[in-house]
């Protein structure tokens, strides 16, 4: 079996990493646009058809795009499943996953199998997102393309292993592509984790707080705003270990230090559970070096500086080594 590979239409590893609530079709366009895969949750939308309407837009001006300038850099772009149990629009979901083949599809919150034989149909990849190795050797073992490793710091639901523990300990058995996620916010921290053994990056927290966002104006000042020391890891909030920001839980008269856990986990698409995650808002390790609302472009600007900048020391301290 070939190994799967990166795509190639990459500006830098990065994934803007599909955001509850936050991430929309303007800012995977912008992401991609920008050079870095744009990703959005299929239950942002609140039905099979207005997940449609979203596909199709993504499609039709990302192709616009390229054929206005062919030689622009386009990245491909990603659509989050749940694929947990209660996600009773999931068949649905993946009908029109199949009309319009997102080049990859990233599954959340239980098995991949169920998308498999549909995006492997196609040619799609497929990447599972994964929060400790148990997790991590059971999507290997079925085939996915890659795994999404959630690890410590990553906003809203969140891991517990520190990426570059996570990375190496997977890269023991698993050939594929490695994304990292967890309190990366800058292009320093992208070249640390390729460097590390990955092979993309998830970027939550950092583009939340852009133009392109959906996120509501007062979430994003709250992100620029606050630090490492404003938040909190709590199961109080859905039933499953998430990071919090407290200015946010005291606002909706929560205590961030006595929150008690729901009875159920629920991730039905269809639900009226999304005024938890609408008011009550997450946020990364990443939010400390944030400091202004600005476009994705502007932000994937500055990760390639710094990227490159981060690049140049290290050839520089391995040369002088040799």
């Amino acid at each position: 079996m070939t190994t799967p590979t990166v795509p190639s239409q990459l500006r830098l590893p990065v994934v803007a990493a599909p955001m509850f609530l936050i991430s929309g079709p303007d800012l995977v366009i912008a992401a991609c646009t920008s050079g870095v895969i744009g990703a959005f949750p299929a239950p942002n939308c609140r039905t099979a058809d207005e997940l449609d309407t979203w596909m199709g837009t993504i499609t039709d001006r990302l192709a616009s795009t390229r054929a206005e300038d062919p030689s622009a850099v386009v990245a491909p772009w990603a659509v989050n499943l749940v694929t947990h149990s209660t996600n009773t629009r999931l068949a649905d979901d993946l009908e029109i996953v199949a009309q319009h083949q997102p080049p990859i599809v990233i599954t959340a919150l239980g098995s991949p199998a169920p998308v498999m034989e549909v995006v492997k149909g196609y040619g799609g990849i497929v990447i599972a997102d994964v929060v400790n190795l148990k997790l991590a050797r059971k999507a290997a073992a079925l085939g996915v393309d890659g795994l999404a490793c959630v690890s410590t710091g990553a906003g809203g639901h969140t891991g517990h292993l520190s990426p570059f523990a996570f990375v190496s300990a997977v890269r023991e058995f698993f050939d594929g592509i490695i994304t990292i996620g967890g309190g990366i916010s800058d292009g320093y921290g992208v070249a640390g984790a390729i460097a590390a053994g990955a092979d993309l990056v998830y970027m939550g927290t950092r583009f939340l707080p852009t133009t392109e966002s959906l996120a509501p104006e007062a979430y994003k000042q709250m992100v620029v705003d606050q630090g490492t020391e404003d938040l909190i890891v709590s199961s109080g909030v859905t039933g499953t270990d998430a990071s919090w920001l407290r200015p946010s839980l005291i606002a909706n008269g929560m205590d961030p230090d006595e929150l008690a856990a729901p009875a159920a986990r629920n991730y039905d698409s269809t639900g009226g559970g999304n005024k938890r995650w609408k008011d009550i808002w997450a946020a990364g390790q990443g939010l400390q070096t944030i400091h202004a609302i600005e476009p994705v472009a502007d932000v994937v600007d500055r990760l390639d500086t710094e990227y490159r900048t981060a690049a140049r020391r290290f050839a520089g301290l391995t040369m002088s080594a040799v």
